[in-house]
C-alpha cells in the first residue's frame, strides 16, 4: 500500500522530464535558418572595416567616427596622447643601438638581393617610418631582411639579369615590392590572415633554416672576392661554382680579412649572449667591423691587391622611382606572382616576431592591422627606391634588448640612417666586400633553430614531415619549390585527417552523466542494447561521408575483438553524436539517409545528438529529421542514453 504514492511521484517525475526533453528537443529542431553565405561574406566585409557598425546623424557623432576610423588606421594617435618624456630617452637609446646594426646589415642584404648598396638603406628609412604611424607593435624593427631579400634574388634574375641589365632588374624590384604592398594590404583590409597560415609554424621553422644555409654558401662569393658566380641558389650549384671559380679568381687577403671580422661578430654575439648587459655589444660589433676595415683597407691600400671594395655608395634622401614601375612590360605576372611570394613569407616572419615580443609584454597584437601597415610601407617604399620590407628576429631583439619603449625607436633608426646617407657615403668608398659578407653570415645562426625541429620531431611527425620538405626543397632546389612542398605537406596532413575522421565509441565515466571515448578513459562504462558514437570531424563531406558511414556499420558488426558476429541481435539503438560536426554537404545527407535505411533493415534505430545549426537547418530541408522523427534527436547524450533506456524497458515490459 505505502509503494503506491512512491510509484505515483515517480511515473510523475517521469513524465515532467519527458515534457522538459521534448521542450529542449523542439528548442533544437525548430532553431531559426542560420545566416546564408552571402549574408557570411558581406558581414565580414562590414566586419573588417575600421569604421564603426553604427549609424548616427549628429554632426558630434560623426566626428568621433571620423576620429575613430583615424586611431584604427594610426594607432599612433592612440598611443602618442600618452607618450612620456622619460619614454623617448629609451627609445632614443634604442633607436641609435637598432642604426648602429642596420646601416651594415642594409647595406649587406641589398648585396644580397643584388642591388646596389644605396637600395638596402633607403629601404631602413621609408618603411619604418611609415610603420611606426601605422604599425601596433612596439618593439618590431623594420628593414630590409636576408631571407626576402634572397627570395628576391633568386626569383627575378630569372626574368631580367642585373649583371646585363641592372636598371631594368632594379626596376622590376620596385614592381615586385610595389605587388607585395598591395596584396599585403588587401590580406589586411578583408581580413584575409588565414593565407599567411599556409606556412604553418613548422614549414617556417624548415624554410628558414634552409635559406639561412644558402645564405651562407652564397656569401661565399664576397669572402673570396670572386667575379663568376652561379645566379642559382641550390647548395649543389653553389658549390659547384664555388669550387671552379675559387681555382682561377680567389684572393687569400679577401678571405683572412673576412675570416677574421667574422670570428669577431661571432665572439660578440656569444658574449652578449651570456651576459644580457653587454646586449650593445653584439649590436655595435657590425659597425665597428665596417669601420675598422675601411680603415684597414684604406690605409695598406688593400684594394690594389686583391680586395674587393663597394666604391661608389650614392647618398642623398630617397630618389622617386613612380617612374620606374613597370605595368605594361611582358614580366607584370611574374612580378605579380613574385610579389605575392614575397608578401607571404614577408607578412609570416614579420607576424611571428612581432606576437613573440608582444607575448612577452602582455599585450596583443592585431595581425589584421599589421598586415595593413605593411602593405601601405611597402607600396610607399616602392614609390621611394625601397624593396620589400618587413620585421626583422635579430634587430628586434636588439631593440627589445636596449629597452625601447615604443616604434619611436623605428623613427630614431631612420632618422639616423638619413643623417649617413648624407653625410657619411662617402666614407664607405673602401669598405670591403668580404665585410658584408661576414655581417650576413654572422646573423645567418638566429635562423636555424635545431631545438625546435626536435621539437616538432618529438610532438607531430607530420609537421616535421612538412620542415623537412621546406628544409631539402630550399636547400637542394629552390625558395619557391621549398615553399610549395612545405604547403603541399601541410595540406596533405588536413586532408588525411578530413578524409579520415576518427569514430570514437562513448561510455558513461562511473556516477557521472559525462561521455568520452572508451579508449582514452577504459573505465567508461558501455550501455548494453545501445551502440553511441562521435564523429570527430568538424565537416561531414563528399571527402569523408562514404568512409564514416562504412567505419560505423563495420564497428556495429565486430565484437570486442574485432571478429565478425550478429552483433545487431544485441545492438538496438545507434547513438551518434554529432557535437563536433559544424556542418554538411549533400553527400554527408545522402550517407546519413543511406545509414538510417540499413539500420532500418537490421532492426536498429537512429538516434542523433546535438545537432549543430547548419546541420539540423540542412536535415530538415532534406526532410531526414522527419523520417529518423523527432523522438531520435536529442540535445545531450545523457538524454539520449537515458531515453533510449526507458523506451529499451517499455518495450520489454509490453
Amino acid at each position: 500500500m505505502g509503494s503506491l504514492p512512491n510509484t505515483a511521484a515517480e511515473a510523475q517525475q517521469l513524465d515532467l522530464e519527458d515534457s522538459s526533453r521534448t521542450e529542449r528537443v523542439q528548442w533544437l529542431i525548430n532553431s531559426p535558418e542560420p545566416p546564408s553565405l552571402w549574408q557570411e561574406l558581406v558581414g565580414t566585409v562590414k566586419g573588417s572595416s575600421l569604421t564603426p557598425g553604427k549609424k548616427n546623424s549628429s554632426s558630434n557623432a560623426k566626428g568621433k567616427h571620423a576620429m575613430s576610423f583615424l586611431r584604427g588606421l594610426f594607432p599612433i594617435l592612440s598611443w602618442g596622447r600618452n607618450y612620456k618624456a622619460s619614454f623617448f630617452k629609451h627609445d632614443l637609446m634604442a633607436g641609435l643601438t637598432l642604426a648602429s646594426l642596420s646601416i651594415p646589415q642594409s647595406i649587406g642584404y641589398a648585396n644580397l638581393a643584388k642591388l646596389d648598396p644605396q637600395y638596402g638603406l633607403y629601404t631602413s628609412v621609408v618603411p619604418p617610418l611609415i610603420y611606426a604611424l601605422m604599425g601596433s607593435s612596439r618593439e618590431i624593427a623594420i628593414g630590409p631582411v636576408a631571407v626576402v631579400s634572397m627570395l628576391l634574388s633568386s626569383m627575378i634574375p630569372g626574368l631580367v639579369d642585373p649583371a646585363i641589365d641592372p636598371i631594368g632588374y632594379t626596376s622590376l624590384v620596385f614592381t615586385v615590392t610595389f605587388f607585395a604592398g598591395t596584396f599585403q594590404a588587401i590580406f589586411g583590409l578583408f581580413r584575409l590572415g588565414f593565407l599567411v597560415d599556409f606556412l604553418s609554424h613548422a614549414a617556417v621553422v624548415g624554410f628558414m633554416a634552409g635559406a639561412a644555409i644558402v645564405i651562407g654558401l652564397q656569401q661565399l662569393k664576397g669572402l673570396f672576392g670572386l667575379s663568376h658566380f652561379t645566379t642559382k641558389t641550390d647548395v649543389v650549384s653553389v658549390l659547384t661554382s664555388v669550387s671552379k671559380s675559387v681555382k682561377h679568381e680567389w684572393y687569400p687577403l679577401n678571405f683572412v680579412l673576412g675570416l677574421s671580422f667574422l670570428v669577431f661578430l661571432l665572439v660578440a654575439r656569444f658574449i652578449g649572449k651570456r651576459n644580457k648587459k653587454l646586449f650593445w655589444f653584439p649590436a655595435i660589433a657590425p659597425l665597428l667591423s665596417v669601420i675598422l676595415s675601411t680603415l684597414i683597407v684604406y690605409l695598406t691600400r688593400a684594394d690594389k691587391h686583391g680586395v674587393k671594395i663597394v666604391k661608389h655608395l650614392k647618398g642623398g634622401l630617397n630618389p622617386s622611382s613612380v617612374h620606374r614601375l613597370q605595368f605594361n612590360g611582358t614580366h607584370v605576372a611574374e612580378a605579380a606572382k613574385i610579389g605575392l611570394i614575397s608578401a607571404i613569407v614577408a607578412l609570416t616572419e614579420a607576424i611571428a616576431v612581432g606576437r613573440s615580443f608582444a607575448s612577452i609584454n602582455g599585450y596583443h597584437l592585431d595581425g589584421n592591422k599589421e598586415m595593413l601597415a605593411m602593405g601601405f610601407m611597402n607600396l610607399a617604399g616602392s614609390l621611394t627606391s625601397c624593396y620589400v620590407a618587413t620585421g626583422s628576429f635579430s634587430r628586434t631583439a636588439v631593440n627589445f634588448s636596449a629597452g625601447c619603449k615604443t616604434v619611436v625607436s623605428n623613427i630614431v633608426m631612420a632618422i639616423t640612417v638619413i643623417l649617413a646617407l648624407e653625410l657619411f657615403t662617402r666614407l664607405l668608398y673602401y669598405t670591403p666586400v668580404a665585410i658584408l659578407a661576414s655581417i650576413i653570415m654572422s646573423a645567418l645562426p638566429g635562423l636555424i633553430d635545431f631545438n625546435e625541429a626536435y621539437r616538432i620531431w618529438k610532438v607531430d611527425k607530420l609537421d616535421f614531415l612538412a620542415c623537412l620538405g621546406a628544409f631539402i626543397g630550399v636547400l637542394f632546389k629552390s625558395v619557391e619549390i621549398g615553399l610549395l612542398v612545405a604547403v603541399a605537406i601541410s595540406f596533405a596532413k588536413v586532408l588525411l585527417n578530413s578524409i579520415r575522421p576518427a569514430v570514437e565509441q562513448l561510455g558513461r565515466l562511473p556516477r557521472t552523466d559525462i561521455f568520452c571515448e572508451v579508449d582514452q578513459y577504459p573505465m567508461a562504462v558501455k550501455t548494453p542494447g545501445l551502440f553511441t558514437l562521435r564523429i570527430n570531424s568538424s565537416l561531414l563531406c563528399f571527402a569523408n561521408a562514404n568512409f564514416l558511414r562504412e567505419r560505423i556499420l563495420k564497428l556495429l558488426t565486430q565484437d570486442e575483438n574485432g571478429t565478425e558476429e550478429t552483433a545487431k541481435d544485441r545492438v538496438q539503438i545507434l547513438i551518434l553524436d554529432m557535437t563536433n560536426v559544424m556542418n554538411i554537404d549533400t553527400s554527408g545527407i545522402l550517407a546519413l539517409e543511406e545509414l538510417h535505411t540499413e539500420l532500418v533493415s537490421l532492426g536498429m534505430k537512429l538516434v542523433m545528438v546535438n545537432l549543430r545549426w547548419q546541420v539540423i537547418h540542412k536535415l530538415k530541408l532534406s526532410k531526414l529529421v522527419e523520417k529518423i522523427g523527432a523522438d531520435g534527436i536529442f540535445l545531450t547524450v545523457a538524454e539520449a542514453v537515458d531515453a533510449c533506456l526507458a523506451s529499451k524497458l517499455a518495450i520489454n515490459n509490453v
